[in-house]
């Protein structure tokens, strides 16, 4: 049956005419100890603004069977019931089944591989609720949802509203009642049950639970003080930046095995458990874990409390909270450099999305929730943080934050659009934000700032997409001069509101660099002048600070994706970054960032000598590390890259040490490298009592030069889908290696046959598949024209990840064919 997406066009008929009063949904969940069903009964109480009119409910579980007050419906068609001839109240009652809960969309069914345990979560967004019951899966029709559970005794039970009532009920099962949520769209609704590990504190006056499964019990007690103290610190700072505190005294969040991500749902977030690394994390690790926390929690009241009436405003939900969780972090936590990770990370793939061939405006028509759904990208995420960042530059942070108090106040528990908030923003700033609105969000494209050296000071040169006016902004530039010793001192700074293509600047001539966004205040790739080029390509790891001296690494980064620096010059820019660091949260992602730079961008002829220099920049970090963590790091990246006698003495180094997760890294290099590595993974797997490492030992199986080892992990990884999504990443970077290109070519193939299916099982794995999965090496621009015509009839959401991931892989392959720089 094909299911069909709600239009907008739909969605407005829809909302005018109906308006739900409450859900109640019973879900049993018994059968999942030993098969696959969920069954439901969803009973909806609804008005009607037009008494006789016709409307459709959404479910795309099978239905058992559908009544409207009372009177039986026809069978279900493209995963709607009609709803015909309304009375001016109505109660619809649906039974259903979902029994597609190893790889369907909406609910999942877990076993933990390590002890047999079940354990079952459900996520919603954007419209995969009708999978498991029968609702108005659109968000502009919120309800009180009351939720009824049954479940195996030994089980626990999760959702929305905080504490249930439980009672036995016979056959070793217990029912949990749960008391009514506040309005909610069905996409922010949960229920999540398993035997699971419980960790409840409280906090500020709240009432704060953790959850994991059993086998990583020990994981959640050494990580609750840290997650618990920045849950603690996330409600406060919210509570007095939207002068609201949360509403429900309970806040839970849960992890649980084969999900991907986070997701916001009210008073009980659901995560991965890939966050619950037993490998004591690293400082990105723990700065990933702190912003994800504080972004899910900044959805309670931005998309959960108010939520914008449709698809096209994802981009606001999405964006504030990825914007309000840096913000959060540098005020209220120890993770005081947040916004030079977010540089470090999240900017830089946004400024490769907003240049490619799938760039869009922030906001953008969106015709159906299809297309919704191919618009989780770094263009909404980081972007669009970065884009409200200068937006607080633009107004002030007193105005910005006084505006978002009055927001809040204004839409509690209602639905919103873009003009609702900007409205709000411009009241309290007393700035007209009409141009600005315009030139950040209904145009896409990033600006270029460049920087002419005059007689009397630097002029600022600023273009919008495509050669245009600029977008209004505020942004710094800094001057610096070399010191005796070597290094670079900033000696003055400007900072200057962009209104026009020309802007005098009010700095000193004749410094050795002027680095433009000096503080990363905005969203705009830069170029130094002419004379300056050299000196940030080689002295940017002179800058004092983590974010000039990202900024530096930003602006090679992006010279090197638009063929303006080569793969050399920019590896050794990043390794020399890198190399003198200060921030310990950055120091993984440049490593990272280096690591790709010489293995996916460098031609074929430099890609040993790059990766020789920077295994051994890890080497002298490692010894040099000033604490076990920034050594930890190091040793990682020189898994990736050591080979010869300095893999040989890492492999000595960790089968010595007790740190599995380095163990399991080695063994992969040496079996991409043809070593013998399967008989101590064999040993390593019967010795870690990490349930995934499974997942580990296929990633050495995976990265080995030979045709079993190759197909053994397409079975598992495509095939079977067995892999969690979490690592599927990881198991797909093993398996695609340089210089494996005879044992990899075949599968090329295979990937394209692939394209046409490759969205099943929701918008996630369908992003994480396509993407990932997409060969690196074994091509050429005639197959990546193969791979999109092959991708025409495809779901949204797999055409315009393909589309933007092809156009890296060319780029990639422009640069590997340069060659005009040695190592």
């Amino acid at each position: 049956m094909t299911i069909r997406s709600l239009t907008r066009a739909e969605a407005e008929e829809r909302a005018a005419l109906v308006r739900v009063e409450r859900y109640d949904v019973s879900v049993d969940f018994t059968g999942l100890l030993s098969g696959p069903d969920v069954r439901c009964v969803s009973t909806v109480t609804f008005t009607c603004a037009e008494p006789g009119a016709g409307t459709f409910v959404d479910c795309a579980a099978t239905v058992v069977s559908a009544t409207l007050d009372g009177v039986p419906l026809p069978p279900p068609a493209g995963g709607r019931i009609a709803l015909p001839a309304l009375a001016a109240r109505n109660v619809l009652r649906v039974e259903s089944v979902q029994s597609d809960t190893a790889r369907g969309p909406g609910v999942h069914r877990a076993v933990d591989r390590s002890d047999g345990e079940v354990y079952v979560w459900t996520s919603f967004e954007p419209d995969e609720a009708r999978y498991v019951w029968a609702c108005f899966d659109q968000p502009d029709l919120k309800a009180p949802h009351a939720f009824t559970v049954t479940a195996p005794a030994a089980w626990t039970v999760t959702s929305n509203a905080g504490a249930a009532r439980t009672e036995p009920v016979d056959g070793g099962t217990r029912r949990w009642k749960f008391p009514d949520t506040p309005p909610l769209s069905p996409y922010n609704t949960v229920v999540n049950a398993g035997p699971f590990h419980e960790v409840r504190r409280e906090t500020a006056g709240y009432d704060l639970g953790l959850y994991a499964r059993k086998s990583l019990a020990p994981v959640l007690e050494r990580e609750a003080d840290e997650i618990l103290t920045l849950t603690g610190q996330g409600l406060g700072f919210y509570a007095d930046a939207f002068a609201m505190p949360f509403p429900q005294r309970r806040y839970d969040q849960v992890f649980v095995p084969e999900y991907g991500g986070a997701m916001e749902n009210y008073g009980c977030v659901t995560w991965s458990d890939d966050f619950l690394s037993p490998a004591e994390p690293t400082p990105a690790e723990r700065e990933l874990l702190a912003k994800v926390l504080l972004h899910e929690m900044a959805h309670m009241w931005f998309g959960n409390i108010v939520t914008m009436r449709w698809w096209d405003d994802l981009w606001l939900n999405e964006a504030f909270a990825e914007f309000a969780c840096h913000w959060a972090a540098t005020a209220a936590t120890a993770h005081t450099d947040a916004w030079a990770g977010h540089l470090a990370v999240g900017k830089l793939r946004a400024y490769l999305a907003d240049q490619g061939p799938t760039s869009h405006p922030i906001r953008q028509p969106v015709r159906d929730v299809a297309e919704a759904a191919s618009i989780f990208d770094a263009i909404t995420y980081p972007k669009g943080a970065s884009v409200l960042r200068q937006l607080m530059e633009y107004v002030g942070e007193e105005a910005f934050t006084a505006g978002m108090s009055r927001y809040f106040a204004r839409h509690a528990w209602g639905t919103t659009t873009l003009r609702d908030l900007t409205d709000v923003l411009a009241e309290a700033s007393g700035r007209d934000l009409d141009a600005w609105r315009a030139g950040w969000l209904d145009t896409a494209g990033t600006d270029r700032l460049t920087l002419e050296k005059g007689p009397d000071g630097p002029v600022l040169h600023a273009t919008g997409p495509g050669g245009g006016a600029p977008r209004p902004q505020v942004l710094t530039v800094g001057a610096y001069h070399r010191t005796s010793d070597g290094g670079l001192e900033r000696t003055a700074q400007a900072t200057v509101e962009v209104e026009g293509p020309r802007t005098p600047l009010a700095l000193p001539p004749g410094a050795d660099l002027y680095l433009v966004n000096d503080d990363d205040l905005t969203f705009a790739t830069a170029r130094p002048d002419a004379a300056s080029r050299d000196t940030l390509l080689t002295q940017a790891a002179r800058l004092p600070g983590a974010l000039p001296r990202g900024v530096a690494v930003a602006t090679v980064w992006d010279m090197l994706f638009t063929g303006e620096a080569t793969a050399a010059e920019a590896a050794r820019a990043v390794g020399a970054v890198v190399a003198t660091e200060t921030c310990d949260a950055v120091v993984e992602p440049y490593l990272t960032l280096a690591g790709d730079i010489t293995e996916l961008w460098a031609p074929e002829e430099h890609r040993a000598g790059l990766t020789s220099v920077l295994a051994t920049t890890c080497r002298r970090i490692a010894d040099g590390a000033p604490h076990p963590a920034r050594r930890r790091v190091a040793l990682r990246a020189l898994a990736r890259t050591a080979s010869g006698d300095a893999l040989e003495r890492l492999r000595a180094e960790t089968e010595a040490g007790d740190d599995r997760d380095l163990r399991w890294r080695v063994l992969a290099r040496t079996a991409e490298l043809g070593g013998a590595a399967a008989a101590d993974a064999a040993r390593l797997l019967a010795a870690d009592p990490d349930p995934e490492a499974w997942v580990r030992e296929l990633c050495v199986r995976a990265a080995a030069p030979d045709a079993e080892g190759k197909a053994d992990a397409w079975r598992v990884l495509v095939t079977e889908r067995a892999v969690p999504v979490a690592w599927v990443g990881r198991v797909a970077a093993a398996f695609w290696r340089p210089g494996q290109d005879a044992v990899l070519a075949p599968y090329a193939d295979r990937y394209l046959e692939l394209i046409p299916d490759l969205d099943r099982g929701g918008m996630t794995p369908a992003m994480v598949y396509t993407g990932r999965l997409l060969p690196r090496y074994t091509v050429d621009d005639g197959y990546l024209d193969e791979a999109l015509a092959r991708a025409v009839g495809a779901a949204p959401v797999v055409r315009k990840t393909l589309t933007e991931q092809a156009d890296v892989v060319r780029r990639m392959l422009r640069s590997r064919s340069a060659g005009v720089d040695r190592p």
